[in-house]
């Protein structure tokens, strides 16, 4: 499977990178663009008001454009968190989509957003300040409605960015859970 793999707002950092190693592992061809330009952040905050700064609609061509050269293969569109976002985005706007592989992350759909069965498998604490349940109810309705093929897998008591070892959110039972079940929706596809 083709894959690009978006980073959070922390940045392109070596647990993005360990990721992609994993599913390079395990067969799949993986790119991870760096949406940043090189810089990483200590906390969300930094990272967010980076993020900020360059605007959404930047963010989303800097994407666009790491994801065109491959597009034409059907890719999986994957991210964490921020990237998550990105990477739904993407997806919902690409017909040539393979599926959607979302860590940590949603993003609103525009009200006329098409899925057409596009396989979507969304790993997400339990709970999450960022995804918390109201919110996932209505977005689950949403892509639903859109026509995608939405699994959502909850894991109680892991922090937002679980499974990147390097920070504080970091759990190891469930990251290598949501790796373990990400591992068989891919190979699905």
């Amino acid at each position: 499977m083709n894959i690009v793999l978006f980073h959070s707002a922390f940045g392109l950092r070596p647990a993005v990178r360990a990721a992609a190693d994993r599913l390079r592992s395990a067969g799949h061809e993986v790119w991870t663009p760096d949406l940043f330009a090189g810089r990483t952040f200590e906390t969300v905050e930094e990272g967010m008001a980076f993020h900020d700064g360059i605007g959404k609609d930047e963010l989303l061509k800097r994407a666009v454009l790491a994801a065109a050269p491959y597009s034409e293969r059907g890719l999986v569109y994957a991210g964490f968190s921020l990237g998550a976002s990105v990477a739904q985005t993407l997806a919902l706007g690409d017909d040539k989509a393979r599926g959607l592989l979302l860590l940590h992350g949603t993003s609103d759909l525009a009200p006329n957003a098409e899925a057409d069965d596009l396989p979507v498998q969304l790993h997400v604490a339990e709970p999450d300040p960022f995804e918390t349940d109201d919110w996932l109810s209505a977005w689950y309705l949403q892509m639903r409605r859109a026509g995608a093929d939405v699994e959502i897998h909850r894991y109680a008591g892991a922090g937002h960015l679980y499974t990147d070892p390097d920070l504080p959110d970091y759990d190891a039972e469930a990251a290598e859970a949501t790796w373990r079940v990400a591992l068989g929706f891919l190979d699905s596809l």
